[in-house]
């Protein structure tokens, strides 16, 4: 199980700094007003914005961009925002989840199933490819102090399923249904956190040819581009 933060991956995978980093601020920002909409404008009480606010300082978003994203949310009172997930196959029946949240259904799942056909891929029923990911809560932190004994203790105080090391990072994993309770209570042990989110995770890794996986990196990279879909998760082993 490779551990990753989503963004940081995004980042890395596509070297486009500059134009990405306004995509991926564009992306959080629309979850934060969201997150504002829905709920109250305090992080403290509203665990869907405290999440997309933490996520945007992972990023190293702006203070004044998470304030006028909050701001924003009283401009679209009438607005009316769907967090919904789609399912599909890529090239060479890599599955897909793909995360969304869009103000006009219509326009995300036409856009959805044309790229995925553009690359012989197809848009599927719900439950085609969640059974091929476990859902997880992931919370990423430094090694710095930490050993990889502390990081187990840490997991095993929490009440976490698991905890991994890798070389710039320790790992806690956490069922979904836990995520929440572990991360708050993990704020007593750990000063800050790399990366913290819900994730679907393969169960198992498909290899792809060189050619192959190009394919389904530019497929990838074109998806990204649309700025109703916020996550995209694969069951490929990219390297």
């Amino acid at each position: 199980m490779a551990g990753h933060s989503h963004w940081a991956g995004i980042k890395h995978k596509k070297g486009r700094q500059d134009k990405l980093r306004s995509k991926i601020f564009s992306k959080i920002s629309r979850e934060i007003t969201v997150a504002a909409k829905l709920g109250s404008k305090d992080p403290d009480t509203n665990h869907r914005l405290r999440a997309a606010i933490e996520t945007a300082k992972d990023a190293n978003m702006p203070k004044e961009n998470i304030t006028r994203a909050i701001s924003k949310s009283e401009n679209q009172k009438g607005a009316n925002f769907y967090s919904l997930r789609y399912e599909g196959f890529g090239p060479n029946n890599i599955a897909l989840i793909i995360e969304t949240l869009t103000d006009n259904k219509n326009r995300t799942a036409g856009n959805v199933r044309k790229n995925l056909q553009k690359f012989g891929g197809s848009l599927a029923s719900d439950g085609s490819t969640t059974h091929f990911f476990d859902n997880f809560g992931v919370i990423q932190f430094s090694r710095d102090g930490i050993s990889d004994e502390k990081a187990l203790d840490y997991a095993a105080t929490l009440g976490a399923k698991d905890c991994f090391s890798y070389e710039d990072f320790h790992e806690i994993i956490t069922i979904k249904e836990d995520f929440y309770r572990v991360k708050n209570e993990s704020e007593k042990l750990i000063k800050k956190f790399d990366y913290s989110g819900i994730e679907w995770r393969p169960k198992n890794k498909v290899s792809l040819k060189k050619d192959d996986e190009k394919k389904l990196i530019n497929l990838l990279e074109i998806l990204e581009e649309d700025d109703d879909i916020q996550k995209i998760f694969h069951n490929c082993n990219l390297i």
